[in-house]
């Protein structure tokens, strides 16, 4: 038997705050470099910090996109500095962390520098726990929050959300920390899909039951059914799909112009409940012009498909559309309008009622009304709202745009669409305060960039989100996209 015994470990506990910049891998090396510059600064400038920092009670250790504080001094230090730091994240908001706390084993050791250094299961716990979160998010393992549960200060800031498998298939349970006006009250998106696919799961087995039981009674309507189905199948005669329009400017950034042409007039034609309209989020991945209308058109359903060119010069426009027949690949209709900015709209509307026409679809009076309203009358505004709604597009957070893909990342859903959007609809509501859609679409995309974790989900933006819905509903009481936006906002 060997004589060598095992060195002691000395082990004790920590308690541990795990800090990570959300998308920092995506940055250039030079934002990199400011954001964790930016971090330093702010966690160093915490009261907690100082205070373990000053008792000798604080290891720090860099983790290259984040950081790991170890506490020894109080059980409460690790949460009160993420609040502290959560707050002045506020000020910063291209800096989009989220954190993870547990208290746990840590063994001093020294590193290859011959510096002090830890590690343990405290610190991989930790780090667990913070990966299951999205930016803004503070999550507690369920361990660490027990400790805290105990004392009315903190209980109603706790809340359980479930259960969560980390890559190694270890499970833990979470707590989010959260206040009115600091943290990430939304679960997180790894919790979200983990509920969606055991709903799916139970939905499947359930149906599988159901379908066992019925058998007999699926056989004797086998006929009906197939009738069904073959009905079901047929493209209706009233169905369009708008594609993405050409910008023709000289000006290549004048292609948020041809991308807002598009989307009021499929908005406008979406608004028709005689047509059946493909929305963007399906037609988005056609750039201009394409070849092979009759596949494309047979892949997404209909029977027609509208195609735009657009050339914005100073204040005059040149819009051009066609109106193709899929099955023939032929024209049914086509129109050149030339036009100056003040008058864009008229375009819009027309367009919209050519198409009805050509389609026969029934125009009840109301919306013979919306498809002619003009949003504003100040040009500059509406041309605001058309930057802001092509990065909203972008950023996956606008009406038409895809809000799973913004939710779960993706090429253009970042932070700095986002931020642009909001930017230039902000314009447009300070140059026309009465733009009604300008004011919903701003709700919305605070609303669902709160949500899905591009913008910061600050207690300001929740505000921001509310007051925008409300004065949209204010101005048109009957406004869809205003209604879409409080609903979303709550």
């Amino acid at each position: 038997m060997s004589s060598v015994q095992e060195p002691h470990l000395h082990l004790e506990v920590g308690h541990i705050l795990f800090l990570d910049i959300v998308g920092y891998s995506k940055l250039l090396a030079d934002e990199q470099k400011a954001l964790v510059q930016e971090l330093n600064q702010i966690v160093r400038e915490t009261e907690q910090f100082r205070t373990a920092e000053a008792e000798g009670k604080l290891t720090r250790l860099p983790t290259g996109d984040g950081m790991v504080l170890v506490f020894t001094n109080n059980p409460e230090a690790p949460v009160e500095c993420a609040l502290e730091i959560s707050k002045a994240l506020q000020s910063h908001p291209k800096l989009r962390l989220r954190m993870g706390i547990h208290s746990g084993p840590v063994n001093p050791v020294a590193d290859v520098n011959d510096q002090s250094n830890l590690l343990g299961a405290g610190i991989n716990v930790a780090q667990r726990v913070m990966y299951c979160g999205d930016a803004g998010h503070i999550l507690l393992s369920k361990h660490f929050a027990e400790d805290l549960e105990q004392y009315a200060h903190w209980r109603p800031h706790l809340h359980d959300v479930g259960e969560a498998t980390d890559k190694h298939g270890l499970r833990m349970r979470l707590v989010n920390l959260y206040t009115d006006q600091l943290g990430n009250s939304a679960l997180p998106a790894k919790l979200w899909r983990a509920r969606a696919a055991f709903r799916g799961k139970s939905a499947v087995f359930a149906a599988l039951v159901l379908i066992t039981a019925l058998g007999a009674a699926f056989w004797m309507v086998r006929r009906s059914q197939e009738k069904f189905i073959n009905a079901a199948a047929t493209v209706s005669s009233k169905s369009i799909a708008v594609l993405p329009f050409e910008n023709l400017s000289e000006d290549k950034a004048n292609a948020y112009f041809a991308d807002g042409i598009q989307d009021e007039i499929l908005t406008r034609l979406s608004k028709i409940a005689d047509l059946k309209v493909i929305s963007r989020t399906s037609t988005e991945q056609y750039k201009s012009a394409p070849k092979n209308l009759p596949d494309i058109a047979k892949r997404l359903g209909v029977a027609h498909i509208l195609e735009g060119r657009v050339q914005k010069s100073g204040d005059s426009v040149r819009v051009n559309v066609q109106l193709i027949k899929a099955a023939s690949d032929s024209h049914l209709w086509a129109d050149t309008f030339d036009r100056k900015l003040t008058d864009i709209f008229s375009v819009e509307s027309e367009v919209a009622k050519a198409i009805a026409d050509q389609l026969r679809a029934k125009l009840t009076g109301q919306e013979e009304q919306v498809i002619a309203a003009k949003p504003t009358e100040n040009v500059e505004a509406y041309d605001a709202y058309l930057r802001g709604l092509a990065y909203a597009l972008k950023a996956g957070l606008a009406f038409q745009s895809n809000y799973e893909a913004a939710k779960y990342g993706g090429t253009e859903f970042t932070p700095a669409n986002a931020l642009a959007a909001q930017k230039y609809l902000k314009e447009a509501v300070r140059l026309d305060p009465k733009f009604a859609l300008a004011w919903a679409l701003l709700s919305y995309l605070d609303s669902v960039g709160y949500t899905a974790s591009i913008l910061p989900p600050t207690l300001a933006l929740r505000e921001e989100a509310r007051q925008a819905a409300e004065t949209a509903l204010t101005l048109q009481p009957d406004l869809g996209e205003a209604i879409l936006a409080k609903g979303h906002y709550y």
